[in-house]
């Protein structure tokens, strides 16, 4: 299995924004040092008082040439906000800095607000998304090429330069919405899941539609999934229990009141999914609905046995953690959990 770090470069409460970059740079740099796979970059827009991380493209680049050997994924570039020929030159030109370290991470946001302030339609959002898709692997894969689409058209482009992975980086698309799995699995890409919003057996059935569509369509190998999961280690099992309460809680909650005021303003999409979602996020309880459920959270022994059935249940090939979701908990304590997860959790997996 792969183990990665997500990050949003969050901003604490009485910090400026100088504050988080250097403490999220602090951070990949532990990761570096203590070998764990990789590093992956959310993209958050217009919340100054949560996240300064608005060009994940821009802090790959500066991820690639301050690191050796980490990987650098985004999870996710949101298409549809962007310009495809654009970030077709740019994640080509992390993939040459990095030296073929990049993963190519991407998605439609489920929020509506970032796409009011660049001025696009949400309920576009999905043709957007695979329209935008088509033309990137278009512009990394043949020499020239044109397009004519709904939204985009290219009359006899060439991309420069092509990526430096043969014959591209991975493709790794984001998927919340039961409809949204076989359709990745037909096109043949590696997925990111999340636990957050669904319980574990929910998103597990959602596994097994996309491993259905991988192999219906005739796609080589094994399918590759990877899980994005908050998750804290400590030395004991009580403050590994007490530490990451009141910070996961309050991202769970706030992300069930984003869902349940996004729903007017989302377009004709499962509509119904995402409300009774929203109001399942409310209601959740720390011990009886969170821990090894939705999180991964306590001993490093404990931990371990939570991703083996978190594994199992989904297919895993890698996890993704949220080490400080919610933003609450403080730096050492991230420090101390990144530490014991890289020493004593990641090995039981390799």
């Amino acid at each position: 299995m792969q183990f990665g770090s997500f990050m949003e470069f969050h901003r604490r409460e009485g910090s400026t924004q100088a504050d988080a970059f250097r403490e999220a740079f602090d951070h990949i740099a532990q990761a570096e040092a203590l070998a764990l796979d990789g590093v992956w970059l959310a993209e958050s827009h217009f919340n100054p008082a949560r996240s300064v991380l608005s060009s994940p493209h821009a802090i790959a680049s500066a991820i690639a040439a301050r690191t050796e050997r980490l990987r650098i994924g985004t999870a996710v570039s949101v298409l549809p906000l962007g310009n495809p020929l654009r970030t077709a030159e740019e994640t080509a030109i992390i993939d040459h800095i990095s030296q073929g370290r990049f993963d190519f991470g991407v998605g439609r946001s489920g929020l509506p607000g970032s796409y009011e302030g660049y001025n696009i339609p949400y309920a576009e959002s999905r043709e957007r998304f695979y329209e935008y898709l088509e033309i990137i692997t278009k512009a990394w894969t043949e020499e020239r090429f044109s397009y004519e689409g709904d939204y985009y058209t290219y009359d006899d482009v060439c991309l420069v330069p092509k990526p430096y992975q043969d014959p591209h980086p991975q493709i790794r698309i984001a998927a919340n919405t039961s409809a949204t799995f076989p359709v990745i699995g037909k096109m043949g890409h590696a997925i990111f899941v999340g636990v957050r919003q669904q319980s574990l057996n929910a998103v597990g059935e959602q596994v097994d539609s996309y491993r259905d569509a991988w192999h219906k369509a005739g796609h080589d190998g094994q399918v590759d999934v990877s899980l994005r999961v908050p998750l804290y280690v400590g030395e004991t099992e009580e403050d590994a229990l007490t530490v990451p309460e009141e910070s996961f809680m309050r991202q769970f909650r706030r992300l069930g009141g984003q869902l349940t005021a996004s729903v007017q303003r989302a377009g004709s999409h499962a509509l119904q999914e995402r409300a009774e979602r929203g109001a399942e996020l409310a209601v959740l309880e720390w011990e009886r609905d969170v821990i090894g459920q939705k999180a991964a959270v306590g001993t490093p022994e404990m931990v371990i046995e939570q991703l083996r059935v978190m594994r199992e249940t989904l297919s895993l090939t890698g996890v993704v953690a949220e080490f400080n979701a919610g933003e609450l908990i403080p730096e050492e304590k991230i420090a101390s959990s990144l530490r014991l997860f890289c020493e004593e959790v990641m090995p039981a997996f390799k």
